[in-house]
């Protein structure tokens, strides 16, 4: 049996770049993952079935899990023979801009290298991953990067670690963002903005906190502008919307307002946590 824990990414940066001819649009942004996750466990099946189960129900097939694709998509291609039994332990919401999907596809990367003794290593399986979402060859490695193109172009940093004492709060209100809509209502921005941030001193966390999507989002959902402002009013020194909603994350200046701005949430949110950033595989 082996483990892996699948952290969720937040956005401390976003921009929409320009959309490119296939449909899909350029970003830019920085990566950061966070010490929250969802655990993924899995043992061989000698058979060569894939089977997943979850500790709570799912309302899609297993087939279209990308836990379950990553694992047919190394079977297939290493010819494997021996199948996985896994079981995925959810504590991420869906449609949060947390990643969590990609985070499980990330760690099912991770724990079938091990698993079936592939020896590959972090920059195969991300390559590999691109095949199955964006978000996924970061979250493979996870820590702290600078990426590029629809996500998979990426420059690994040196992982960042908030200050003494500054403590994360993210947490989703309720509800969920299309990804759809968030990028239907977005005006590429060009590269300026993304080209300036890349000079600034953001490893410090001096850089811009800004992320494209609060633009189309936010008139649609305010929910989410509740959630910011409600965090600024607490005393966060910043918040931002992640990846494209619905999550808010906030900076504070220690645990104590961290903790007290997450119990004076009530139903504001369908999920909170108090965390720090994660420095990654």
């Amino acid at each position: 049996m082996f483990k892996e824990f699948a952290p969720a990414k937040i956005n401390l940066f976003l921009d929409i770049l320009r959309k490119r001819e296939d449909g899909y649009h350029d970003l830019g942004t920085f990566f950061q993952t966070i010490n929250v996750g969802d655990t993924l466990q899995g043992s061989v099946e000698p058979n060569g079935d894939i089977t997943l189960c979850y500790n709570h129900p799912q309302e899609y097939p297993v087939t279209s899990d990308l836990v379950y694709k990553a694992a047919k998509l190394l079977q297939d291609k290493f010819q494997v023979k021996q199948g996985v039994s896994f079981y995925l332990e959810k504590q991420l919401p869906l449609g949060a801009g947390l990643g969590g999907g990609s985070a499980d596809c990330a760690a099912a990367l991770r724990l079938l290298n091990k698993l079936w003794n592939l020896n590959l290593s972090f920059e195969s399986l991300a390559s590999l991953g691109a095949s199955l979402g964006a978000d996924v060859p970061f979250l493979v490695r996870g820590g702290s990067a600078l990426a590029e193109g629809i996500g998979e172009k990426l420059t690994p940093m040196d992982s960042l670690a908030l200050p003494k004492g500054v403590t994360l709060l993210v947490a989703t209100p309720q509800c969920a963002v299309p990804t759809k809509m968030a990028y239907a209502g977005c005006i590429p921005s060009g590269n300026a903005r993304w080209e300036t941030y890349k000079r600034s001193n953001y490893a410090a966390l001096s850089g811009e906190f800004y992320n494209k999507f609060e633009e189309s989002v936010f008139p649609q959902f305010p929910l989410i502008v509740e959630m910011k402002s409600f965090f600024l009013a607490r005393g966060a020194t910043q918040a931002l919307m992640s990846g494209s909603g619905a999550s808010v994350f906030a900076l504070f200046e220690s645990e104590a307002m961290a903790v007290s701005a997450q119990q004076s949430l009530g139903e504001k949110a369908r999920w909170s946590a108090v965390t720090q950033f994660f420095a990654g595989f």
